[in-house]
């Protein structure tokens, strides 16, 4: 095993490529150089005869990877640098269709906090396994953000209007929401996974990994799926708005009140990208929708408030600069619109 002061374990172990995130203390936040470690390992083990398949797992109780470490993007940005954000959500975006396109079997083991980025390196997995602390949520609207790293070819996969719900909203699911959202294929107590884990490593062989099993904790989309089809079908955010004031119900209080907290750039957008990639649904036109966005995000968005409010100051309290009902359709479609030819995604 590589030194444990990695904080992206790769080793060979039996017949698997081992993939550990080792940032426990910082809720395994994925930055530049972990995801280029993941890429440098996947590359290597493609074509190696020994590796049969990946296993991704993480260091800590509280997350397999809370999201990507923006700090740093923020702090760029508020000194004018526009471009090392975009250098490094396009890395990442390579990135995360390597693993959805990979050859060889990829199971991730996804206990805790699995937002953003994490979604992105365990969302593409083959094979996903998810635990009874298991907290997944793509909250990127909360920070003037879309939901990224592929995460909007999930959600137009996911049944009826969830995907816009829970990209529109952020809104965490658990281990069965998320097999139900599709976020996950499969449950395992995660007192199991060591197990399971040494099973792969030895046999090289996904067949390992149990079947049928049932989290303890139920879901709640399903039994909100009339609801939530009611209040998303509008072609705008404005028309869901109107839509959710209509109805009255406790759901729709408690969903107003949060887009009404996030931002409405980001929620309108993130609208629109999920029904884009829902007409397109592969892994590469998702992120080259998203990119449209984060490409422009920390200079023309609510972006670097958004991470100013709530991961810096931490006051919580965005000045945001538009409202759903101020926000400016040119706006929108400028943040929208197609990639420079210079910025494509190089996907080799």
């Amino acid at each position: 095993m590589d030194s444990p002061t990695e904080t992206m374990i790769a080793r060979k172990e039996g017949r698997a490529g081992r993939l550990t995130f080792n940032r426990p203390k910082a809720l395994n936040a994925l930055d530049h150089e972990m995801a280029e470690a993941i890429e440098r390992a996947l590359d290597a083990w493609r074509d190696d005869p020994e590796v049969a398949l990946v296993v991704i797992d993480a260091v800590g109780d509280r997350a397999f990877c809370a999201g990507g470490d923006i700090a740093a993007i923020y702090h760029q940005g508020k000194a004018g640098d526009f471009l090392t954000g975009p250098r490094f959500w396009r890395a990442e975006y390579r990135l995360n269709a390597k693993i959805k396109e990979y050859p060889k079997p990829v199971v991730a083991f996804m206990q805790g906090f699995v937002m953003g980025g994490g979604v992105g390196v365990g969302g593409h997995a083959s094979h996903r396994v998810v635990g009874d602390t298991t907290q997944i949520a793509m909250p990127e609207t909360g920070i003037g953000l879309i939901p990224d790293v592929g995460g909007t070819l999930l959600l137009a996969r996911a049944p009826g209007r969830v995907g816009e719900y829970l990209g529109v909203t952020g809104s965490r699911i658990n281990a069965a929401d998320a097999i139900y959202a599709g976020f996950a294929d499969a449950y395992a107590p995660e007192l199991m996974w060591p197990e399971l884990i040494a099973k792969l490593v030895e046999t090289g062989d996904t067949g390992a990994l149990p079947k049928g099993l049932t989290p303890a904790e139920k879901g709640r989309l399903a039994d909100r799926r009339p609801q939530i089809e009611a209040g998303f079908g509008g072609r705008d955010m404005r028309a869901v708005v109107e839509s959710l004031e209509a109805a009255g119900t406790k759901f729709a209080e408690e969903t107003l009140a949060v887009i009404r907290r996030n931002s409405a750039l980001s929620e309108e957008a993130t609208l629109r990208l999920v029904r884009m990639t829902r007409a397109t649904p592969t892994i590469r036109e998702a992120l080259e929708n998203e990119f449209r966005f984060t490409l422009r995000a920390v200079e023309k968005s609510d972006f670097l408030e958004g991470v100013r409010a709530q991961l810096i100051d931490k006051d919580r309290t965005p000045n945001w600069r538009h409202s759903l009902a101020t926000l400016p359709p040119a706006l929108v479609a400028e943040m929208l619109a197609p990639l420079p030819a210079e910025w494509r995604i190089d996907f080799a």
